[in-house]
């Protein structure tokens, strides 16, 4: 049996029911020693790990393996201790760091007038007093020149389990009970209510990480490389240790050391970490870090999407991180209503304004997350398409909309978004953005003798060979590039026929090319084929049209195109048409006529609708650009130059596929949970809030429930004729459930803390 990662056999629990047996005095301190001896179980310095030995057999104790002495008379902790020494109370101090003069951090032993200095100050000051301090354990006291002990620190042995942290590290449960003895826990910190010096809670930080290393692994014979702490909500924000560059990976779950019960019943802190070297993650993981951290979970979907952004320092990451919470929360916002907060608006402007943060660099994870979710799919439609961002007055590298001197100012983006067969959008798997150079005005006339790659039309080109880059990583997938007719460009399709392990090619013709072989134009020669059957599409709603059932007659057959007169360097290609005209069609509606040109096998009249079924999709991408600019108000965002607009279009743009994401998730999958969503606040008080009763359910609802709960916080009403919620009243939900989470939290946390945790899991068995 493995205790404490020590394995006690038949043999070694009989020795210790022996030893129990034949000398009934013998306390558990002296039975830990004795075990310890007979496992040769030893710290590395050498001494036995008597501590962990006690807790072993404690635990074979309260399973009926072996039977204890009674414990000896209990010895009041040092926190119930009343403090030795006076130490008289400083004066308020306030000044800058350099004026406060350099510190020192004084190590401190058990027994000495610092020990009993360093009791003092804790039991005066710290919320926690003085202790107990767990397992190995080592105290510092803060000594100014000028002002004497200005106050302490201490650090002691890591939590034995913590969820985010694992998941942080890649930790299997191997891993951690190897190498849990080179993670250090900053148990207390305390710098005297008197002091007021900014920036010197973070010096202090960097100055005991640098010593801590030296004297841990004096004491211990172990080299700490990595630090953890926790930080009470509500109580503190834990702002020094973010200036001093510990990262934030997640919360408690509200249950402390010594929680046998599994009740929760300590605050909730956040949990930050400090790696004392760069490769801490691959000496924790050995050397597996990279492999291990492709599998861990993220903390939240901020961080999935943008967590392994590359922007120089951990500190613009979080940033990032907490803009885009920021945005999502209030999608409709403006950037100061959005940040709520003078010191976070400049520090979203500051971040949008520093060149290092490209719109690439920004989306790059985004990316790598949205491929990592293709190779889960059979076949994924890449849809590619352009849309236009208006704004009303110039501003510094914003072109012109159109070639004409009255088109306006803004920026072109052509993005290729991923879906799935059922419509659901996977992620942006490229984005161009550019602006039109004034002084190319009036020169369109020319374009025809230039190459494809001056012309704008490249971006078809570009996009396609991203489409490629994702199909080296999902081979078992089949990726398909989709576009309208503005896609219906020779060099495309030479290049899709010409690249065989690449992406396939769905495009809705828009010229009627001369075919090769005698067989005259193509729309003439499609049109001559015989019928293939007829098939019922549903048309969705156009301005003033209502939708429509459209009964098309499908033809199709295999091409050889002849290249453009102007582009005799290009070779013909073969490829498959489908030709789908509307009959019977309303006087009131335009008759459908769709040919689709594609490098995908066309052979029978089930694949020829199936090509059509998958064109259908495209629209996707139109829902998504509406929500981009409706429902994030992308075109409204006040910042002064193109980079730093499309620094902040990168976010937006990760948001509204977000919203729309989560449009489409309800209607595929609605009876799964709605945690793979919504974080535990948010659907606590989107019920509580939605069913007038604070005390939430035991079973979260499903995702299809929360998604129509959301959506009637945005005015949906939900009848019968009205379907399913659309991305506009999510978004508008999405708002206000940012506020209503908001306060349900400060009223559970004042009124009802034990509500903000989900129940306690039943005990197996």
């Amino acid at each position: 049996m493995i205790i404490c990662g020590q394995n006690f056999t038949q043999e070694i629990m009989a020795q210790i029911r022996g030893a129990v047996c034949r000398q009934p005095e013998l306390s558990r301190k002296k039975l830990s020693a004795l075990v310890c001896e007979w496992l040769d179980w030893r710290k590395p310095d050498g001494s036995a790990k008597e501590m962990n030995c006690r807790v072993a057999l404690l635990k074979l104790h309260r399973a009926g393996h072996i039977e204890l002495p009674q414990p000896a008379q209990r010895i009041a902790p040092a926190a119930e201790r009343k403090p030795q020494i006076e130490i008289e109370e400083i004066s308020p101090i306030a000044c800058s760091l350099s004026e406060f003069g350099p510190v020192e951090m004084v190590k401190v032993r058990g027994g000495t007038k610092a020990s009993r200095i360093w009791n003092t100050l804790m039991a005066r000051d710290h919320y926690l007093g003085c202790g107990p301090l767990c397992g190995a354990q080592m105290r510092y006291l803060i000594r100014s020149e000028c002002h004497g002990w200005v106050g302490g620190l201490a650090f002691n042995s890591a939590s034995w389990s913590l969820a985010a942290r694992e998941h942080w590290l890649g930790w299997d449960r191997a891993a951690r009970l190897k190498h849990l003895n080179q993670v250090v826990c900053n148990s207390r910190f305390l710098i005297d209510p008197q002091v007021k010096v900014p920036n010197l809670a973070s010096h202090i930080l960097s100055l005991a990480s640098k010593n801590l290393v030296r004297d841990w692994y004096e004491r211990y014979n172990i080299e700490p490389v990595l630090l953890e702490t926790f930080v009470e909500q509500g109580r503190f924000k834990g702002t020094c240790y973010r200036a001093a560059n510990w990262q934030h990976i997640g919360t408690t779950k509200g249950r402390g050391r010594q929680d046998q019960t599994h009740a929760v019943s300590e605050p909730i802190k956040d949990i930050y970490v400090y790696p004392l070297r760069a490769d801490a993650k691959e000496i924790l993981c050995d050397g597996r870090a990279k492999a291990i951290d492709s599998l861990r979970l993220p903390l939240d979907w901020a961080e999935e999407e943008f967590g392994g952004a590359q922007l120089g320092d951990e500190r613009r990451v979080h940033r990032l991180l907490t803009i885009a919470r920021d945005f999502y929360a209030r999608p409709q916002a403006n950037i100061p209503e959005a940040c709520q907060g003078r010191a976070k608006t400049r520090a979203a402007y500051r971040f949008f304004q520093t060149p290092e943060h490209s719109m690439d660099k920004i989306l790059a994870p985004h990316t790598e997350t949205t491929v990592k979710r293709l190779a889960k799919e059979p076949v994924v439609l890449a849809v590619q398409d352009t849309t236009s961002l208006h704004y009303t007055t110039p501003r510094k590298d914003l072109g012109l909309m159109s070639y004409r001197a009255d088109g306006g100012f803004g920026l072109l983006i052509h993005d290729t978004m991923a879906f799935n067969l059922d419509g659901t959008p996977l992620g942006l798997l490229d984005v161009q953005v550019w602006s039109r150079d004034p002084q190319d005005y009036g020169k369109k006339h020319r374009r025809s003798k230039r190459p494809i790659e001056e012309k704008e039309s490249h971006k078809w080109l570009k996009s396609f060979k991203k489409i490629a880059e994702a199909q080296k990583h999902c081979p078992n997938t089949t990726l398909i590039s989709v576009g309208d007719r503005e896609a219906d460009i020779y060099e495309l399709f030479d290049l899709a026929v010409h690249t065989p392990e690449g992406p396939k090619l769905l495009i809705r013709a828009e010229q009627n090319r001369l075919l090769a072989d005698g067989q005259g134009y193509l729309w003439d020669y499609v049109n001559g084929q015989n019928l293939a059957g007829t098939q019922w599409l549903r048309v969705p709603r156009k301005d003033q049209q209502p939708s429509r059932d459209a009964k098309l007659e499908i033809r199709f057959a295999k091409v050889t195109l002849k290249p453009p007169q102007n582009k005799k360097h290009l070779r013909e290609l073969e490829i498959h048409a489908i030709l789908a005209e509307e009959v019977d069609c309303p006087e009131q509606a335009e008759p459908l006529q769709w040919m689709l040109l594609t490098t995908l096998e066309v052979n029978s009249f089930e694949s020829a609708v199936e090509k059509l079924d998958w064109y259908c999709h495209r629209w996707g991408i139109e829902v998504y650009h509406k929500t981009m600019k409706s429902g994030c108000k992308i075109e409204q965002r006040q910042l002064a130059t193109a980079d730093s607009l499309q620094a902040c279009l990168a976010i937006d743009m990760v948001i509204a596929w977000r919203i729309f994401h989560l449009t489409k998730l309800g209607r595929e999958t609605p009876d799964v949970a709605c945690t793979v969503f919504f974080e535990d606040a948010q659907w606590k008080a989107l019920v509580g809030y939605k069913t007038q009763n604070p005390i939430p359910p035991e079973n979260p609802p499903t995702l299809g429930e929360a998604m129509r709960m959301v959506a009637s916080l945005g005015g949906f009403l939900g009848r019968k004729c009205d379907g399913h919620p659309g991305t506009k009243t999510l978004w508008l939900g999405l708002q206000r459930l940012d506020d209503l989470t908001e306060m349900w939290k400060i009223c559970i946390a004042m009124f009802a803390p034990q509500l903000s945790q989900p129940p306690p899991p039943e005990p197996s068995g």
